[in-house]
């Protein structure tokens, strides 16, 4: 789980604090690295090194902060991209996916190297930020979304 983005409903901003909470209580977070500098992709920010520095740099709640997914009683398919430029998309789903089989839960994982942060899912169209980095090409995202698809239909 990550901190807030921006202002929060009660107009601030800062200082960063959970996104989450539960039963009213905030949730452990991995705080934001403030020494990032900003990368950039094709003229745009990417934030993948932003998440990679903070985990780094936060080892001691990035335990606490995990989303307890192998607790989960549904079925799970996750999708991700390896060439993901705004986060660790395909890291983290790895992440999910050792500790889901690791506490006997199933797990399906649906990869394509060369797709980005953008899944598109068949018929869609969604343009790429003008603000961020996606990372991947139209054509990897789409068959992402492709494969991604035939996974999540037969679930619904």
């Amino acid at each position: 789980m990550w901190g807030n983005i921006g202002v929060g409903l009660d107009g601030t901003g800062w200082p960063e604090r959970s996104s989450r909470s539960y039963q009213g209580e905030p949730l452990d977070f991995v705080p934001a690295d403030t020494h990032w500098e900003r990368d950039y992709r094709d003229g745009l920010v990417s934030y993948r090194s932003f998440f990679e520095k903070s985990l780094a740099a936060n080892g001691d709640v990035t335990g606490r902060a995990r989303i307890p997914i192998e607790k989960a009683s549904a079925d799970v398919v996750l999708v991700a991209g390896g060439d993901d430029a705004l986060w660790p998309s395909d890291t983290f789903a790895r992440d999910l996916v050792r500790r889901r089989k690791a506490n006997g839960r199933s797990v399906s994982l649906v990869f394509e190297q060369d797709a980005g942060h953008r899944i598109l899912l068949p018929g869609e169209t969604t343009p790429r930020s003008k603000l961020h980095a996606h990372g991947g090409r139209d054509e990897a995202d789409a068959r992402l979304g492709q494969e991604a698809w035939q996974m999540i239909t037969p679930l619904l």
